[in-house]
């Protein structure tokens, strides 16, 4: 039976939106559960106020991907999300005092109306900051069709820029569902009413025509003057932001509110918080133990939203950059859940809620795929070093990995790379000398086989990976050259003493070091299976992975009762049954390329209609 140690089991159109779902790696059927999964969840599943399921809130509709609060980042929002996903606008209020959907203040932000509107910037004190922009309320609605929206976080994608700006009341009339869940956020009531512009006014005007769910706004005061005159359904939501900060409309700090919640209660019935006011991270970005504000809320009986959520954004390292298990901080491995959670891809925030949340408790088969650890934990710790392999252990991998290189004394050790430049600190030592051209290999660098068991072990440091480095992402810097580099008769050792299926044995460069070093690899990882005990046992199993076909095929003719695994070329997508059949007669099992084999990346062409070419 497979194991679950600590795993967290944490307006453009049909086709643009499609094409958008495969753009960003979307799983159709996985979300499709996920929306049926949350739409049969029992009440008591989750730690909620009222013990429903966390709301998801579309901040902008599907902002990561589209331009905020387009049309077609509405619609994606609703085609892609939970069932029951509320639709977020940012209200601001033009000259002529139409509410629109703008994701921020200053236009320059997220259209393109310095292009249209060169000599329109103005400087305005709001909330008592001095900024320079151009402003909704220096336009009329029909100078501003004249704009478009544009992407506002530079390093997505510019490619849907285009869409026109929609006013509120449009909203619902572009989508295909009858009354889309809706949540109104006014940010800046004080500002427009010191430029003869009502925001109450304004809300109250639209009722009739847009049915709202929420109102939310970080100026106190603006919910207390609409209190009782909107819908009764329509919750009030105060939105709290920096502790430091002061809401103008009461003059109290943010923080200072967080100590008189019942008063917050009298007006509101709920509250928005940044994700840090529940799980706040040091100075190094690594989280610290949870507040009790989730607790105190609901304790006051008022619902607690978080906010800041975003696929894209660093988050704790903790996470190993895997936005689910974020979210799932929030809505169940933390022993609370929050109401609900404002993102930018509402897409993740409904598959954590929908099929990730409570899958442990839910009594559907998932199936039991054979989780094989990566270098251990690699995105954790230095690659095949002993914190990774236990780390990998403990997160509930079923087989740990060791890729086997040899040093000059002959030792065989796990290390992902047979380069100590890409996994050691070796450039910082004095072994940096021993660098030589290999041309069979690649063409520089210090090599395992530079270098004696002791020397490697004695005096370098392993270094943990980060593919993305060159965009500044890096992996848990706290333990960058932390852990201890493993033997492959360490490794074999760990495998047999803990809670695993099996080992995984991958050899590379069998025919380079037959020939340069005299060293036959089959027959040398043969000999440390057979004294780590492997041979007189069947619990556990071995599988020997190599894209080298020889190698595998020297195993076969040996009669091995490893499993063999043939790792196939990259970019191998369809294959004829014949080079199947091929393959079956020295392995039984392949190793594929995900991105290139399974799902190819799509190259879009956006007209300039912004139908997906």
């Amino acid at each position: 039976m497979r194991r679950c140690r600590g795993r967290h089991d944490g307006g453009g159109g049909v086709a643009a939106s499609l094409a958008a779902a495969l753009l960003c790696g979307c799983v159709m059927l996985a979300l499709a559960g996920a929306g049926a999964a949350q739409g049969s969840r029992l009440p008591s599943t989750y730690k909620t106020l009222s013990g429903d399921s966390p709301r998801v809130v579309a901040k902008g509709g599907f902002s990561g991907v589209f331009p905020d609060s387009s049309s077609n980042a509405y619609s994606f929002a609703l085609m892609l999300s939970a069932p029951n996903t509320t639709l977020w606008c940012d209200v601001q209020l033009t000259k002529d005092g139409v509410g629109v959907c703008l994701r921020d203040i200053d236009m320059q932000n997220c259209t393109s109306v310095a292009q249209r509107y060169p000599t329109r910037k103005r400087t305005y004190v709001i909330d008592g900051v001095r900024k320079t922009g151009w402003f909704a309320l220096d336009f009329t609605m029909a100078e501003l069709q004249s704009v478009f929206l544009t992407q506002a976080i530079w390093s997505r994608s510019p490619r849907f820029d285009g869409y026109s700006i929609l006013s509120v009341t449009e909203l619902p009339s572009i989508l295909d569902v009858k009354q889309p869940s809706v949540w109104l956020n006014v940010q800046h009531d004080i500002f427009y009413k010191e430029h003869g512009l009502n925001m109450r006014n304004y809300i109250l005007s639209i009722q009739k025509n847009v049915s709202v769910d929420y109102i939310s706004s970080p100026e106190l005061g603006f919910l207390q003057n609409i209190s009782g005159r909107v819908h009764r359904k329509t919750k009030l939501v105060f939105r709290f932001l920096d502790k430091d900060l002061l809401d103008y409309s009461i003059h109290q700090t943010y923080g200072s509110f967080l100590s008189n919640l019942t008063f917050v209660k009298s007006i509101a019935s709920g509250i928005m918080v940044p994700k840090i006011y529940i799980w706040p991270v040091t100075k190094d970005n690594y989280l610290q133990p949870p507040t009790s504000i989730v607790a105190e809320a609901h304790s006051a009986g008022l619902e607690i939203y978080a906010s800041d959520f975003a696929n894209d954004r660093i988050i704790p390292y903790n996470y190993s950059y895997d936005p689910l298990a974020e979210y799932l901080n929030f809505i169940s491995d933390g022993g609370f859940s929050v109401d609900g959670v404002l993102s930018e891809h509402p897409i993740t925030a409904s598959e954590a809620i929908g099929c990730f949340a409570n899958l442990n408790s839910s009594k559907t088969d998932h199936g039991e795929p054979l989780i094989i650890s990566h270098n251990g934990a690699s995105g954790d710790y230095p690659d095949c070093t002993d914190l990774a392999y236990h780390s990998a252990i403990n997160d509930g991998a079923d087989v740990i990995d060791c890729p086997v290189q040899v040093t000059s004394d002959g030792t065989l050790m796990c290390m992902s790379s047979i380069n100590l430049l890409d996994t050691t600190n070796v450039q910082r030592t004095p072994f940096s000398s021993r660098a030589s051209v290999v041309s069979e290999i690649q063409a520089t660098g210090v090599f395992t086989f530079n270098l004696t068991w002791d020397d490697i072990n004695s005096s370098l440091q392993p270094k943990i990976s980060s593919p993305l480095s060159q965009y500044y992402i890096i992996r848990n810097p706290r333990y960058t050259n932390q852990g201890k580099f493993l033997k492959l008769s360490d490794f074999l050792a760990m495998g047999m003493d803990k809670d695993l299926s099996g080992v995984m044995i991958i050899i590379e460069n069998a025919a380079f070091l037959a020939k340069s070093l005299g060293i036959d690899i089959v027959d040398s990882i043969n000999a440390a299976l057979s004294v780590a005990g492997y041979d007189n046992q069947t619990a556990k199993e071995v599988l020997i992975q190599s894209k080298d076909s020889a190698v595998l095929f020297k195993l076969k003719q040996q009669k091995t009762k490893c499993k063999l695994v043939y790792t196939l070329p990259s970019g191998i997508g369809d294959v004829s049954t014949s080079s199947l059949e091929a393959v079956k007669k020295f392995a039984d099992a392949v190793v594929v390329d995900k991105a290139n084999s399974i799902f190819t990346s799509k190259v879009l062409i956006v007209s300039s209609d912004r139908t997906i070419l």
